[in-house]
């Protein structure tokens, strides 16, 4: 598997215009993101992941250190319009992301703007709703629809540029658990069936279980990176993180801490329900053979 997004040796700091002094977010983070996955990046609040996010199409570009997409370094002015047309970007607050008083309208404004012909923004703009189950309300006003229902028009919106990439800052952090959960699985949707690489800054756990990797930062830098059934089991590495574990796998440290030696990498309920009734039926078996 090839790489998108390739991030070297990323030093960024913010320059306080009134005196002059520098405050270092990212500090030497080194980074891939591979074609076609699902990166979770998590971290408390300062860790720097929303900084990294916008590393990704040169909102922000490094102090030092190299970011390329797609082989395009983002510090080359001349690179800029071919590398957002490469990532699209998805940030928090769906209303600050409306343009238009017709969703549909709202989806095409980032293809009129890359002066995409009609005809072909209205299949882009018709697929885009789509893949997101949003075609039936294209004609409604966006400010009558629902968190997750913005949030899934800002997400066409952003695949109505066709890029390569999806870059989401903090999706779901506005939103209601239901609507939590539709941007959610439409974001498992773009990368499962429609082969769409995603990379998902998140503080939810049970969002970054489900991602194929997962990035933990800590004051700028990597602290963590593997699997979730690598990463999440390390419970009292991401408590002294200053970060919660999803809530299966706290059970399950709880319970090993009593002895039961159960399989520390059950990360939702299903595969929790799963060890644990496992576990019964092993002690049964052992009570019935003694």
């Amino acid at each position: 598997m090839d790489n998108i997004v390739i991030i070297n040796n990323l030093v960024f700091e913010y320059k306080d215009e009134d005196t002059g002094e520098r405050t270092r977010v990212l500090d030497g983070v080194s980074l891939d993101v591979r074609r076609g996955e699902f990166l979770a990046v998590l971290g408390h609040n300062g860790s720097g992941k929303s900084t990294l996010a916008k590393h990704m199409n040169a909102i922000l570009v490094p102090t030092s250190g190299t970011v390329t997409v797609d082989g395009l370094d983002t510090a080359d002015d001349g690179k800029l319009f071919d590398i957002r047309r490469r990532v699209g970007m998805v940030f928090q607050n769906p209303d600050t992301q409306m343009v238009a008083t017709i969703v549909e309208e709202d989806v095409a404004f980032a293809p009129e703007n890359l002066g995409v012909p009609r005809d072909e923004i209205r299949r882009r703009v018709d697929e885009a709703l789509e893949i997101v189950g949003m075609s039936a309300f294209k004609r409604h006003a966006p400010h009558m629809l629902s968190g997750g229902q913005k949030q899934r028009v800002a997400i066409a919106g952003a695949l109505a540029m066709r890029p390569e990439l999806l870059v989401m800052d903090e999706p779901t952090a506005m939103l209601d658990p239901s609507g939590r959960a539709e941007v959610i699985e439409t974001v498992k949707k773009l990368n499962r069936e429609n082969g769409m690489t995603v990379v998902l800054i998140t503080h939810y756990m049970d969002e970054a279980v489900r991602a194929d990797r997962v990035i933990i930062l800590d004051s700028g830098r990597i602290a963590l990176e593997g699997t979730p059934k690598e990463v999440f089991p390390q419970v009292e590495k991401l408590t002294a993180l200053g970060l919660d574990v999803p809530q299966s796998t706290y059970l399950i440290y709880m319970l090993n801490k009593q002895g039961l030696g159960l399989d520390a990498t059950a990360l939702n309920d299903e595969e929790c329900a799963a060890e644990l009734l496992r576990a019964l039926e092993n002690r049964g078996k052992g009570a019935r053979g003694s």
